[in-house]
């Protein structure tokens, strides 16, 4: 899928965008789309119990503010600040908590009100979008993988030892945010990661609320296919599998566009296939779990998610677009390097457009 000519960037400037997910694979995609002029809004996750996200929500009651955290941190207009610096800065003597984390556990205190907290850091960072909570409670995320395995909590989710098959949360109809609907019902292009796809991307069109504003929306959405298996969650899935699991949880039939990287590495010999039917076999089950990566340490062994060209076309016959291009960094190749992102973005919108 390639645009008949390129898109202006005062064209670029008036598209309307809201990132959806969490952890540290959205901040990619806002990073990308700011590159191109387009400042976008995020709409994240609430469902994080691990690290200190995990311990201030269980000390305080509130929502876990990691994910909001690195959105807000994203959005900054000057990434070299001082403030973006200290917000990120982690205090291993002091449980591992960060800055950042600390400032919006103390604001909503002070405050009372969670949306109030996030808008005060917005000003601080001198944000270029809005960062909504999908909702304004912190919701438990549940899961059963592909052997059978019933497991509770996001932190043990992205753990898990085989993939995920299905993923639900508690309670079953949180209530949404009003001001995330907005922006969504507004928006001219919905992405959809990359990250975690269970444990960070699911979890917002989990809520009902959320996941009926997608389907209404008159925007393009797009799913950022992960790079790379490096989470037990997703262990052995390729590109296909993990976009009919988002389309199982919510988007059948409205998902536009799927970004999958072009390098069609083979699996490993002994490692699983990839296919559902493999996951909860025996050989799946002795397959080593992959390590997971810190958020600083890109050097860990991983393996590239397949998207050769049966994969491919097998996502095509669920009436997605496929767009493939060589997307990872040379550094960490488990992140997405940002101007490649952006001009697959700049593709996507020029081709949704019909230039």
């Amino acid at each position: 899928m390639t645009p008949t000519r390129s898109l202006t960037p005062g064209a670029l400037a008036s598209v309307r965008a809201v990132c959806v997910g969490g952890g540290t694979g959205v901040p990619a995609s806002i990073k990308a789309l700011v590159s191109l002029g387009i400042y976008p809004d995020a709409v994240v996750s609430v469902a994080d119990d691990g690290g200190s996200s995990g311990l201030l929500r269980s000390h305080t009651g509130q929502v876990p503010p990691g994910d909001l955290r690195k959105c807000l941190v994203a959005l900054a207009a000057d990434q070299h600040s001082p403030w973006v610096k200290a917000f990120k800065e982690r205090f291993e003597y002091a449980n591992n908590h960060t800055l950042g984390n600390l400032v919006l556990t103390a604001l909503q205190e002070t405050t009372g009100s969670l949306s109030e907290s996030i808008a005060l850091c917005e000003q601080l960072l001198g944000a270029v979008g809005s960062v909504y909570p999908a909702s304004l409670d912190s919701i438990l995320l549940m899961g059963i993988t592909h052997d059978g395995q019933r497991l509770v909590g996001q932190s043990t989710l992205c753990k898990s030892e085989t993939a995920l098959a299905r993923v639900v949360v508690e309670p079953a109809d949180p209530p949404a945010n009003p001001a995330a609907l907005e922006a969504i019902k507004a928006a001219d292009l919905l992405v959809f990661g990359p990250g975690s796809l269970f444990t960070s991307i699911v979890p917002n069109v989990l809520i009902p609320g959320i996941r009926d504003a997608v389907r209404q929306s008159h925007a393009t959405t797009v799913f950022v296919c992960p790079l790379t298996d490096v989470q037990g969650e997703t262990w052995g899935l390729n590109a296909a599998e993990l976009t009919e699991a988002l389309l199982a949880h919510g988007l059948q039939g409205r998902l536009d566009y799927a970004l999958v990287n072009r390098r069609q590495q083979a699996r490993e010999a002994g490692n699983v296939t990839g296919y559902f039917a493999a996951i909860g076999s025996e050989r799946a089950r002795e397959t080593t779990p992959p390590p997971v990566l810190s958020e600083t340490d890109g050097s860990t062994a991983q393996r590239s998610v397949v998207s050769d060209d049966e994969v491919v076309n097998r996502i095509r016959a669920q009436g997605v677009k496929v767009l493939t291009r060589e997307m990872s960094d040379a550094q960490r190749p488990n992140r997405h390097a940002t101007p490649a992102l952006a001009q697959a973005f700049a593709s996507i919108i020029a081709d949704s457009k019909g230039l």
